[in-house]
């Protein structure tokens, strides 16, 4: 067996002194301690949520999937990229993409160019985006209307991406659904504002398909700290 690094140690310690489920604001409080206090480099962190949910993810009618807007924002600039027409192209630019166009910039995505964090397209170039499949598809970079990367509003979508909309979605084994709702240099406030609108949205789109219980498990993590296991009714 691997021995454990001191700071292994100190996070099994840790979460075995705090099994949970525990109140979000005290979770949240652990999380901001424990970065506070250790000696790595990384002083800001990642603020992870991650829930199991109780759905069957084989059937298409229990796939979980779209975005919530964090009231606190993500503390991550991301760099967005647009395939629109005509003025879009303009808009799309002066909302903050990095790049945005039409042939010419599928072009450039077909032959390797993967600069960017979101991929925005208007409805009507999506007939063109069908080339880039295997490319964007194993990325999790096709846009989709479930998650508000298909849009006509292509303006909006940006400007929302920028200042805090993230997409989820259930991955494939596991039926987890797992998102960043922030730094641990965020308020304990800013933190529990989207943790629990992340929780409410997530809530919102249970299937309907969907029997039983439907939020088996909350947890939330640092990138380099402790997962703890928190309420959902906290939320």
């Amino acid at each position: 067996m691997a021995k454990l690094t001191k700071k292994q140690k100190q996070i099994q310690e840790l979460v075995t002194a705090n099994p949970g489920p525990l109140e979000l604001a005290e979770a949240v409080k652990i999380l901001k301690d424990f970065t506070a206090s250790s000696k790595s480099k990384a002083k800001d962190q990642t603020v992870e949520l991650a829930i199991q949910l109780g759905v069957d993810t084989k059937a298409n009618d229990q796939q979980v999937r779209a975005s919530v807007v964090l009231p606190a924002g993500t503390g991550k600039t991301k760099r967005i990229a647009v395939i629109a027409k005509g003025e879009k192209v303009k808009e799309a630019r002066e909302a903050g993409a990095i790049e945005a166009g039409t042939e010419e910039l599928v072009k450039k995505i077909e032959e390797g160019w993967m600069d960017f964090d979101i991929l925005v397209a208007a409805p009507d170039c999506m007939p063109m985006l069908g080339k880039l499949g295997r490319v964007l598809g194993p990325r999790g970079l096709m846009p989709n209307p479930k998650d508000g990367t298909v849009t006509a509003d292509v303006k909006k979508a940006v400007s929302d991406l920028q200042g805090g909309k993230v997409g989820f979605r259930t991955e494939k084994t596991g039926a987890v659904v797992h998102m960043p709702i922030g730094k641990t240099s965020f308020s304990a406030e800013d933190l529990i504002k989207n943790l629990q609108a992340a929780i409410s949205e997530i809530q919102k789109n249970k299937p309907a398909s969907a029997k039983g219980v439907f939020m088996k498990s909350v947890y939330i993590s640092s990138t380099q700290g402790p997962g703890l296991k928190v309420k959902v009714e906290a939320a």
